[in-house]
């Protein structure tokens, strides 16, 4: 039996080498989220192209005109936290797991010139797309920087708001990332994801299946039991505001707030 640390460094393995692989095409295709030619991810539906699956989750075409293709076909996500974050100007977000920059790009349009918006990512070549993106949109109040969103590497109260788009569900720790969330929030910061969660508990050889986690649904838990650990986490305010799907794992939009 593995170790607990063993276990953990295990899913990270997979998921950078499934997300990796996923950057690697983003790059080579731009004809379909999944099939022969690309892999799916977070709920991605086969035989949809990138922008319908971008627009089925809560991208405006608007939104999706003046990104790069790689960077729409790169995206796995399970929502739009951008649409959701009340984002102002002059405000610094913080996207945890922040692949090829999607949602940092769209989050430095909405605060503008004297805000910024910044990508945590663990997988290099999801870094390196996203910092490709960013030369090709030609925006400067962007930065990616390479890190585990168990261990930010953000200062203490740095961030005005910070958004994830189906990623804290891939996370062996959540505890952690909830922690280290509060910790780079500003008093008074806010949270708002989109994520994968369940209805119940899901059955252990599903929890054990680590190609499943890195396709976002055995690291996922019960709704209830996640916005819980965001109150130990010394959230407050936390509440499901919106859901996409029906079934036992599905699409949650989840928001928190740091007091003052």
């Amino acid at each position: 039996m593995m170790s607990v640390m063993t276990e953990k460094e295990s899913i990270k393995e997979v998921i950078k080498e499934r997300y990796g692989s996923h950057a690697l095409k983003a790059q080579q295709t731009a004809q379909s989220c999944c099939g022969p030619t690309t892999i799916t991810d977070c709920g991605c539906g086969c035989g949809a192209t990138p922008d319908q699956y971008a627009k089925g989750i809560g991208y405006t075409q608007e939104e999706l005109t003046n990104l790069p293709d790689t960077a729409i076909t790169a995206a796995a996500g399970c929502g739009n936290p951008t649409a959701i974050a009340g984002l102002k100007e002059g405000e610094v977000v913080l996207d945890l797991g922040s692949g090829g920059g999607i949602d940092v790009f769209l989050s430095a349009q909405k605060v503008g010139p004297n805000g910024k918006a910044i990508g945590v990512d663990m997988t290099d070549e999801m870094l390196d797309l996203a910092r490709k993106n960013a030369k090709e949109l030609g925006i400067e109040n962007v930065e990616f920087r390479k890190g585990d969103i168990e261990e930010l590497p953000v200062e203490d109260e740095s961030v005005d708001v910070i958004i994830s788009n189906c990623v804290i569900n891939l996370a062996p720790d959540k505890d952690k990332v909830f922690r280290e969330a509060y910790r780079v929030l500003k008093p008074g910061g806010r949270l708002t994801v989109s994520d994968i969660v369940t209805k119940n508990e899901l059955p252990q050889h599903i929890k054990d299946n680590l190609d499943l986690w890195a396709g976002c649904v055995s690291g996922a838990i019960p709704a209830e039991q996640y916005m819980g650990k965001l109150r130990d986490a010394g959230f407050k305010e936390v509440k499901e505001i919106a859901s996409r799907g029906f079934g036992a794992v599905y699409s949650a939009e989840i928001e928190a707030h740091k007091p003052l």
